[in-house]
């Protein structure tokens, strides 16, 4: 895979999820509209943490993570806003590590998209195929925040 097209495609779902959560105002993005399990607050921690899951957790490399453990009790797999015992990360805080994380990975994986990971849920074969997949599931959570944001209207 060429390392342009694919962090092409990671770049381009990150790009729509910081335009839409530009355009959620303060008082909605901790809410959770009626038929959503989650805020948009939790849709953007979680994309950072998936991302990292994904990329190096995955791939057996954890040792490479960035972002603070207790990320994951906030965004993970199965959480949610309702379950929180402590105030999360700041809403500034999670859009300033969403808009530099596709170049810390492009960084990180230059010149190793072809390398093999182990075996994995999304069967990805690769590192590439891993930043796809990524991709893919931001791309998911692109659309349920723009539902949300019409909900919250």
């Amino acid at each position: 895979m060429r390392e342009d097209f694919v962090f092409h495609i990671l770049n381009d779902q990150y790009a729509k999820l910081l335009e839409l959560a530009e355009r959620c105002p303060a008082d909605g993005r901790n809410k959770v509209p009626d038929g959503f399990n989650n805020s948009i607050h939790w849709h953007i921690g979680h994309v950072l943490v998936s991302t990292e899951f994904h990329i190096f957790y995955l791939s057996g490399n954890m040792q490479a993570m960035t972002l603070p453990p207790e990320y994951m009790a906030y965004f993970g797999y199965g959480t949610k806003p309702s379950d929180w015992l402590n105030e999360p990360p700041t809403w500034e805080t999670l859009i300033e590590q969403l808009k530099v994380q596709p170049d810390q990975l492009r960084e990180w994986l230059k010149d190793r998209l072809m390398q093999p990971v182990k075996d994995n849920f999304f069967s990805a074969e690769t590192f590439g195929g891993l930043v796809v997949s990524t991709a893919l599931h931001a791309s998911n959570h692109v659309g349920n925040v723009s539902a949300m944001l019409k909900a919250l209207k």
